[in-house]
């Protein structure tokens, strides 16, 4: 497996379109607050240059975080069959190719999120005013996002060893992080147990997480990690072990 980690590390750090997204979202990070610092320079009335504003807009956009994932992930995932079946005929098993794969694109895309984290608290303190509690307010709601994000990105892996086409992983990330708890609202309320699951859905703990955020009362919420936690086992192992026996072409 160590062999097959150094061999697939080595062509990840060749990969352009990695070095090429980690600086698309550091500048757009770093715009976001420079408008905001130049908008207020030319009116003093504008209401959004502050550092929870800023930070407000990382919390809002696990789904553009998610969609970076998929960047992300496909560096390794994407256009690979042939590597991976060349693999496979020299005795790599199926189940080293799935993890070391996971485990270096995650690996990655965790340095760049924390990279981005600290650029984005560098930023709001450096440009605007201090606010009491803002840093504190901003971790605590960016570690209630973490599971989410993760889920997604476990989510995507399994589907792209998987084989399952970029539009619907796509589509899928739309629906679960951005909609489910609206699709789950719709469940009866005569049926007992299930009419309020839309409170675990993770479109509506986001939302949560956004308005205690916004709210200056952000705090740790547990149901985040179990819902990310399920989410991820369920994808990794139905992913592990429909690997374990699709044709690779």
């Amino acid at each position: 497996m160590i062999n097959y980690l150094k061999s697939e590390h080595y062509r990840i750090l060749r990969k352009k379109n990695l070095y090429i997204t980690s600086v698309i979202c550091f500048l757009l990070i770093t715009a976001a607050a420079f408008v905001l610092y130049v908008t207020d320079k030319f009116d003093p009335n504008f209401p959004y240059a502050s550092s929870l504003f800023l930070y407000s807009n990382v919390i809002s956009s696990t789904i553009l975080i998610v969609i970076v994932a998929f960047l992300f992930n496909i560096a390794l995932t994407g256009k690979d069959s042939s590597v991976i079946k060349q693999s496979v005929s020299f005795g790599v098993s199926r189940s080293t190719i799935f993890w070391s794969k996971l485990v270096l694109t995650l690996s990655y895309f965790l340095i760049i999120c924390l990279i981005g984290l600290v650029l984005v608290i560098g930023l709001g303190e450096g440009f605007f005013a201090n606010e009491e509690r803002s840093i504190s307010n901003f971790i605590i709601a960016s570690f209630n996002m973490l599971p989410i994000v993760l889920s997604g990105f476990f989510m995507i892996h399994a589907l792209k060893m998987l084989k399952v086409g970029d539009i619907y992983i796509i589509l899928l990330l739309f629906l679960t992080y951005s909609f489910s708890g609206d699709f789950l609202r719709i469940i009866p309320e005569s049926i007992v147990g299930l009419s309020e699951l839309y409170q675990y859905a993770p479109s509506t703990l986001l939302t949560e997480n956004l308005m205690s955020f916004m709210d200056i009362e952000a705090q740790f919420d547990y149901r985040h990690w179990i819902v990310g936690t399920v989410i991820s086992v369920v994808f990794l192992i139905i992913g592990s072990r429909k690997f374990a026996k699709i044709n690779i072409d």
